[in-house]
């Protein structure tokens, strides 16, 4: 019987979560000696996750260290993708917590350990980076102190045991000054304060709190065994999550994690964390258990979404132009494959029979899901982020979300003045040698679209998070978007003759020679109200010449959107049209005339 250890490491964007698993990994001598060349961020292997070095998903895998098996489970830090960490903290017996020595506690530091606590797991504190300059991991350990006794925990949860090191250099040691030349502290650390996995005897039990995919055998369940024990081949039933459906069958194969893999195994014992093949119609949250006498457990709860968008089917003048998956039908059985994964998201019917409203977490977690469809080879147009808004006492409530800026001291008044704008309120000040951190209550709407702005106001110093706080009642109208929209009147090629003639009405989002379509968002304009040109007029050529007419055309590079930033920039009547290799604005009307019409 192998001595078993489960944690998750949990921590703020960017607070090195995956490099520390990369250094527990190579600790664990998983790779072949010669693989040493792997790179970094071994776990983030989609593309997604490399190209913006954040994790989205989460993942296990698992290391042998002086006959202890230590499962780990890198999670998220996003709080939009707090639905992953949720389910994963039900797998593990004690927290890594990673928190910054420079940065200290954040917003979805808070939130993720506030998740960890309440179901009483007991935390190591990893202060990590405390090789960078003006650091202060006392300070930072202090912070954690308070954070934790402001979440109600424990008695036997404040008796936390801290570690101080630097993952990226490789080291941790019990004194911040004191480097060591390898993470065995951390390591011995896991193997003493975490607790071992309780060995309940009885019927098995296992809640489905994840899940696999694999093109050859289909979809795999993974999860803890609470209680009793799972051998390959038994009829078990499988409890659905609404506690009435019971679904008798039977397990093909078990694994468990092993290094980077699985390994097939024939029995599982209490306390691992395992994958099962072979049971059809599982959703995340039912529990596998005794054929006989089924006993579930309860489901996982998930937060409720905050935002929607409505996703249709693209039918502007250049549909099927790039993408394969172009009906309603293949974007409905798309978002059906995602919902079995994504816990947080929901789905319902849009409008019109070829629309879908789609709940989910924030701009990101969406947008996340609409990166991956377009790379898919998805053709899908998006409307315009909506907070969801719920009756609370008969009164409209809408969600408020906690938001830090942490930004140069002589911007803060500008960051300050942008934020009451959109009914924000400042609720703590504090600053720290040059930079100023400042803490708002803001509602969701108001963070829509204000990233860009804030990067901008601030020259691009500002550094911005939050985290949902809760429901509170509407706070009133918020000024968005103040400046109007540039709209081709006409479809074909834009030429650099127009453009630089039009270059005094705003900033345009095209280059010369892309093709537009009449109704195409091509530019924001200097005033309020929108504005529709032709950039399809070229140069007309005679054989007559005269002095200074033939001025070289001189053209300011357009403004490039990420996803998400156009997702924030759009208004009401707005589309973001996204195929795999372009991404355009549109006005919903493309004729003028209707738009006229509608305007009346």
């Amino acid at each position: 019987m192998q001595k078993l250890r489960n944690i998750a490491i949990i921590a703020h964007v960017d607070h090195g979560k995956t490099t520390l698993v990369d250094k527990m990994i190579l600790a664990g001598h998983i790779l072949r000696d010669n693989a040493k060349q792997t790179g970094e961020l071994i776990l983030d292997n989609n593309d997604l996750e490399r190209e913006r070095g954040i994790t989205i998903l989460s993942k296990n895998v698992s290391v042998i260290y002086k006959d202890y098996k230590i499962n780990i489970i890198d999670t998220p830090g996003h709080a939009d993708f707090g639905g992953e960490v949720e389910r994963v903290l039900n797998m593990c017996d004690g927290v890594l917590l990673l928190v910054d020595a420079f940065e200290g506690t954040m917003p979805q530091t808070r939130f993720v350990l506030q998740k960890a606590l309440a179901l009483g797991k007991k935390p190591i504190v990893v202060i990590n980076k405390v090789d960078k300059p003006n650091c202060r991991p006392e300070v930072v350990n202090e912070q954690v102190f308070d954070l934790m006794f402001s979440l109600d925990a424990s008695e036997e949860q404040l008796d936390y045991r801290t570690i101080y090191g630097s993952a990226k250099q490789g080291w941790m040691s019990h004194k911040w000054n004191e480097p060591t030349d390898s993470i065995v502290p951390l390591l011995d650390a896991i193997i003493d304060e975490i607790p071992e996995p309780k060995i309940v005897e009885g019927t098995p039990q296992m809640l489905v709190t994840s899940l696999e995919y694999s093109a050859y055998t289909g979809r795999i369940a993974v999860g803890k065994l609470t209680r009793g024990s799972l051998k390959a081949g038994q009829m078990v039933t499988l409890a659905k999550r609404d506690g009435v459906t019971m679904q008798k069958t039977r397990i093909k194969e078990l694994m468990v994690f092993e290094g980077l893999g699985k390994k097939k195994v024939e029995e599982v014992p209490c306390g691992e964390i395992c994958a099962i093949m072979g049971i059809d119609g599982f959703e995340i949250g039912d529990t596998v258990c005794d054929y006989e006498n089924p006993e579930p457990l309860p489901p996982i709860a998930i937060d409720e979404p905050t935002m929607s968008m409505l996703f249709t089917i693209n039918n502007s003048p250049f549909f099927g132009k790039d993408g394969k998956y172009v009906t309603s039908r293949h974007i409905k059985d798309r978002l059906d494959r995602e919902l079995e994964k994504n816990l947080a998201l929901r789905v319902t019917p849009g409008p019109s029979a070829d629309s879908f409203n789609v709940f989910g977490r924030g701009v990101l977690h969406l947008s996340v899901l609409i990166e991956t469809m377009r790379r898919e080879g998805y053709e899908l147009q998006v409307g315009q982020p909506h907070v969801i808004v719920k009756e609370i006492d008969g009164k409209k409530c809408e969600p408020i979300e906690e938001m830090t800026v942490d930004c140069p001291e002589e911007y803060s008044g500008t960051v300050i003045d942008l934020t009451t704008r959109r009914k924000g309120t400042l609720t703590n000040m504090s600053s720290d040698g040059e930079r100023t951190r400042l803490e708002f209550d803001i509602p969701s709407r108001g963070i829509i679209g204000l990233r860009s702005n804030m990067l901008t106001a601030t020259a691009g110093e500002a550094i911005m998070t939050h985290r949902l706080k809760g429901f509170e009642p509407w706070v009133g109208d918020i000024e968005m978007r103040t400046n109007g929209s540039i709209i081709s009147g006409e479809t074909g090629t834009a030429f650099a003759y127009s453009i630089d003639k039009l270059q005094d009405r705003g900033r345009f989002f095209i280059n010369p020679m892309d093709q537009v379509y009449a109704g195409q968002v091509i530019g924001e304009h200097t005033r309020q109200n929108d504005i529709t040109v032709n950039v399809t007029k070229s140069k007309q050529l005679t054989n007559m010449r005269a002095s200074g007419s033939d001025d070289k055309a001189s053209i300011a590079p357009p403004k490039v959107f990420t996803l998400e930033e156009a997702l924030e920039y759009i208004q009401g009547d707005e589309y973001v049209e996204v195929t795999p290799h372009s991404m355009r604005l549109r006005k919903i009307l493309l004729d003028e005339n209707d738009r006229k019409r509608a305007a009346k």
